[in-house]
Order: structure tokens, then sequence, then C-alpha cells
């Protein structure tokens, strides 16, 4: 969903991390699967009998989507140290519940960021917690305001999976409250399960606005005492209607309530108290600093730096084969010349001649003697 892949690349993409998972190259952070991307894109025929087509117009639309989702903040949600959900279920010295608030007025500026990552939050819950039953009350309960966002061009298997957390999740002693301006941004597969509802004042202007009135009232339990429809439309300030499960997990009928206003500040804080309240936290030290331990990056650039160092020395190899076959040749031209230059100079001639007579000189001298002591 974050990346907005077709299923194609989607496929190339799980391909991707099948290889880093067989190669044992462990994917922590964005830089991680870059690097991954470009490694198989490099090597991609040494995995094709394998793994299938890997296209390289595929990685390419996946990389310009990691580049995409960095500028947008998403190397921040990833690497580690990795949040760790059982930091939120824990409790002060009094033993009272903590409340932690995700600053996300950023984050609403990527939609498909802010959704993603609550995606991934329902999915840590839904996997890494242990299974508790019913409860009396939850271990922990997340609001997840602006769901639209959350919902907002979601594929229908994006769509499913969610559902099936909000059915299970229960039992794992999580509750889940979605948080928007109107029911109908909210997929009905989703609100279905919601068995906790609180709706506030909806108005009314244009036939759209008619429908979703009407969908937000057929989905309470209808009170005889009156019309859902007309009292959304009514409700006055801090007023809401309001639905829970009863003992035997149905739903109870609608009732009109007074909303007892938060016992806190109204409006947001300063920075400074941002700050100091942050600095107070019991986990505010440990995801201040990021770590880098050993991962697909590093091990790929180790690899890469000795293949790079085989290819140099291989490339270094040649060169000198190919100086050492060079200066050879100079040598036997320069000989070859040499030698020419010999038999064409003119005192080597003389030289050869003048050594030559000497040499006739002395084979006569030596025959004259063997004659004469011949014919003595």
């Amino acid at each position: 969903m974050m990346l907005g892949l077709n299923e194609a690349q989607e496929g190339v993409l799980t391909i991707v991390y099948r290889i880093a998972e067989d190669l044992q190259y462990e994917l922590v952070d964005l830089k991680d699967l870059n690097q991954m991307i470009l490694y198989i894109g490099e090597h991609k025929d040494d995995f094709i009998n394998k793994y299938g087509n890997i296209a390289q117009a595929s990685l390419g639309v996946i990389q310009r989507c990691l580049l995409t989702l960095e500028r947008q903040g998403a190397d921040k949600f990833f690497g580690e140290p990795e949040l760790n959900i059982n930091d939120f279920i824990s409790c002060n010295s009094d033993g009272k519940g903590m409340i932690n608030i995700l600053h996300s007025v950023k984050l609403f500026e990527s939609p498909d960021l802010y959704a993603s990552f609550l995606l991934w939050l329902l999915t840590e819950l839904f996997t890494d917690l242990p299974e508790v039953g019913d409860l009396d009350k939850p271990k922990i309960v997340f609001f997840f305001d602006e769901a639209h966002l959350l919902f907002n061009n979601m594929p229908k298997s994006v769509v499913d999976h969610v559902i099936q957390v909000v059915k299970l999740i229960r039992s794992k002693g999580v509750g889940l409250y979605f948080i928007s301006q109107s029911p109908s941004d909210i997929p009905n597969e989703v609100l279905s399960q919601l068995g906790n509802k609180v709706q506030h004042a909806l108005r009314a202007y244009t036939p759209s606005e008619q429908k979703a009135i009407k969908a937000a009232a057929d989905g309470f339990r209808t009170n005889p005492e009156f019309d859902t429809k007309e009292a959304i439309q009514n409700l006055a300030t801090g007023e809401a209607l309001v639905s829970f499960l009863g003992e035997k997990g149905e739903p109870n009928i609608v009732e009109k309530v007074t909303i007892l206003p938060p016992q806190s500040k109204m409006g947001a804080i300063t920075d400074e108290e941002r700050k100091l309240v942050i600095s107070n936290s019991p986990i505010a030290n440990i995801y201040e600093n990021r770590t880098n331990e050993i991962s697909a990056q590093e091990m790929n650039d180790e690899e890469m730096n000795k293949i790079n160092e085989e290819k140099q020395a291989e490339l270094n190899k040649k060169e000198q084969e190919k100086l050492d076959k060079e200066a050879e040749k100079q040598r036997i031209k320069q000989e070859r010349e040499a030698a020419k230059k010999a038999k064409n100079d003119p005192m080597k001639k003389l030289e050869k001649k003048i050594a030559n007579k000497t040499a006739d000189r002395v084979i006569n001298r030596v025959l004259n003697r063997i004659f004469k002591n011949i014919f003595k």
C-alpha cells in the first residue's frame, strides 16, 4: 500500500525479500532495502532460474518509490532500535497506566505513510501480543485519530487484513477506537466489527451528507424513545449518542448522553512543555539515538568491496601483462633495429672486412707452414 506498486512490482519486491532471507542479509532500514535492490539488479541473471523473472523496470519503480518515502520521512520509522509495543504497556510508580501520544502533525502531511504506520502497528499488536482471552478491561487501548487517512484508497486485500485484526485482537487484550468526522469514512466491514460507538453531532446540507447520517443512524440499535437520525443532527456541544456492548456481547440500545469534558488543558502545548514531557518519559532515551548494526547494507558493501577489489586486482594483472608484452615487443624491436643498424654501419663493415683479412692471413700462414713441413 505504502509504495503504490502494481501486482507485478509487488511480486518483484517479494522476490527481493526472499533473496535477502536466503542470503541471510538482514533488511533493517530503507538503505538496506535499496542496497539489496541494487545488488539484485547487478546480479539478476544469477537469480532468475531460482526465483523467476526480475524485471529491471520493476526494480527501478521500487527504487523511485523508496526515494519518495525517504523524502517524506519514512526512514525514521525503520531501523534500530525497533519500536517495542510492550513499551506502550507500562505503568508509572503509582501503578497507573501511561498515555502515549504520537505527535503526527508532520506525519499527516503524508497520508500514505501515516496509514502504513498505523497498519504496521496493528499488525505488530496482533502478531506479538499473547492470547489473554476476554479480560474485564483491556491491557491497552489505541485511539486512531483521522481514521479516514487509514482507509483512504486502501486495497481490498489490506482492508481484509484490517478486518481480521479487528475481529481477533480483542483476545490479545487490546481495544481499538477509530476516530473520524463521519462513520462513512470507515469501511462497513470494519464498522460492523466495532462494538462500542460514540457519535457526536452531524450536519447534513447535501444528499450525500443525508446518506451518511442515515448510515450512522442505522449502525445503532434503535431506541424507541427517539429517532436516531434526527437526534444525530440535533446534538449540542458535548452531547453524543453512545452504544456499548452488554455483558453477553450484544450491543445496547443507543442512548443520548452528555460527555464529561476532559480534565486537562484545552489546546496545544508549547514546544517547551512537550520537550519537558518527553524528557521525563521512561522510554525517552531508548529511541533517541539510532543504532546501525550489521545488516544488508554493510554486508553488501563489504561483499561489493571484496568483489571490486578482486576485479581491480584482475584488471591490474591484465594491465601488467599488457605492459610486459608491450615491453617485450619494444625490446625485440630495439634488438632488430640495432642489428640492422650494425649491419649497415660503414665502420662495422670495415672492422668486419679487416677481421676477415686478418683471418685469411692467419689461415694462409698456417697452411704455408703445413705445406713446408710436408715437402721438406
